[in-house]
């Protein structure tokens, strides 16, 4: 039985081969999972349809296959039954299920807490099944990634790593003198994946960067004032609603360029990705429907996608389907502006950067103002610059006077 990569959608045809579940010889179970993928938007599990026993690795890891490609072969249980059969099938990484804490638990403080664990879901799934914490299991896989064997013999009370169950040497003499080693890093995974998506986008679309700065003063007196009618509503949730409303006006950065069929399709929905920085590298979570969504959704929503992010739990649904993205770099400090890739196929990407207090001329007087940094960029193919130009101009009158767009808000 042939296991191929199948197609997994929005533009996807392809992704890289990051890490076996399963070796020649191995027994397997229905829906356990063999091979570990990852695509530029997610990484996502190969589980094999039918129980019996891996006979054959046709790629390696760190190969990256197109969809059809054979990955392994499996003979089946049935196999008599099945031997014509070629399945293909893939299953996007499941969010891992909290167990219910014990009384034995309850007291329990993991000796490494926020530590990234690297584990596929079914590895997880064997240590909650033996009352194992992961966080308390080093791996002996590939990059650290913790095995099945690492957690049973964990388990067992062994220990979880080669160099633990060596005699420790004799430490050598330390030099006073630093020494600076020359290493390698992988280009693979995500980064591999990432450096595609932004190749592709570059070398397609004709980037077009707009800058202009925004008075910010009068929305952070507002979430002030939310802030004490214990209403939290994050800058970014201000900065998603009011693009949305100005898409509303100017829809053309709301679709997408076919250029087979030659025509520019305006999606019907304000399908708005975020761009978040993580461990892997960077990722856009999607808040769909943004258009029918308030503030409060907003910022709910846009809190647990960040913290899912994080923690690589996205699913398919919250990975795909934007049609224009922003970035809010202002966070992270020391950022004036910036030109920023567009997430191909989409049209548009406005950059967020950082708030400065400095004097400005208000009203006729100078006073201390709150200002911000924003990079429009757009694809000069469809669209022109005066196009974007009154674009950023409409986001800036709703943020400089976020009272004004109260309606739309609530």
């Amino acid at each position: 039985m042939e296991i191929k990569l199948h197609d997994i959608g929005e533009g996807m045809t392809e992704a890289e081969v990051t890490h076996f579940l399963v070796k020649p010889g191995d027994k397997v179970a229905v829906d356990q999972p063999m091979v570990e993928v990852q695509t530029d938007k997610m990484t996502a599990e190969i589980p094999a349809p039918r129980a019996g026993v891996v006979k054959e690795l046709k790629v390696e890891e760190g190969n990256t296959i197109s969809i059809g490609t054979t990955v392994l072969l499996l003979e089946a249980e049935d196999a008599q039954a099945e031997t014509a059969a070629t399945v293909e099938a893939v299953k996007e990484e499941p969010e891992v299920q909290e167990h219910e804490a014990t009384e034995a638990e309850v007291e329990y403080t993991p000796t490494s807490p926020g530590r990234r664990v690297k584990a596929a879901p079914f590895t997880r799934k064997v240590a909650r099944e033996l009352g194992v914490y992961i966080e308390e299991v080093e791996g002996t896989g590939k990059w650290g990634r913790i095995t099945v064997e690492d957690v049973k013999r964990h388990a067992e009370g062994g220990s979880s790593t080669v160099a633990d169950q060596q005699e420790t040497p004799e430490a050598p003499e330390v030099s006073s003198a630093p020494t600076l080693e020359a290493k390698t890093v992988p280009f693979r995974g995500r980064r591999k994946q990432i450096a595609k998506k932004m190749t592709q986008s570059l070398f397609t679309i004709p980037h077009c960067t707009h800058f202009e700065e925004i008075d910010v003063t009068n929305l952070i007196e507002l979430r002030n004032e939310l802030k004490q009618m214990d209403t939290k509503i994050s800058a970014t949730a201000f900065f998603i609603k009011a693009i949305s409303i100005a898409l509303k006006e100017f829809e053309v950065f709301n679709a997408k360029l076919d250029e087979k069929e030659e025509v520019i399709r305006v999606e019907a929905h304000h399908n708005i990705g975020v761009a978040t920085d993580t461990e892997d590298g960077l990722i856009v979570p999607v808040i769909h429907q943004v258009e029918k969504k308030s503030l409060k959704q907003i910022h709910q929503e846009l809190k647990q996608l960040t913290q899912k992010a994080l923690e690589g739990k996205l699913t398919s649904k919250e990975l795909t389907g934007g049609t224009f993205t922003i970035s809010n770099v202002g966070p992270l400090g020391g950022s004036i502006g910036a030109t920023p890739i567009i997430n191909h196929p989409e049209v548009g990407l406005m950059a967020f950067h950082k708030t400065k207090e400095r004097p400005e001329v208000y009203k006729g007087e100078i006073a201390i103002r709150s200002m911000m940094n924003i990079s429009m960029v757009f694809d000069h193919r469809v669209t022109d610059g005066g196009t974007a130009v009154a674009f950023t101009n409409k986001i800036q009158r709703l943020i400089e006077n976020p009272n004004t767009m109260m309606i739309d808000l609530i």
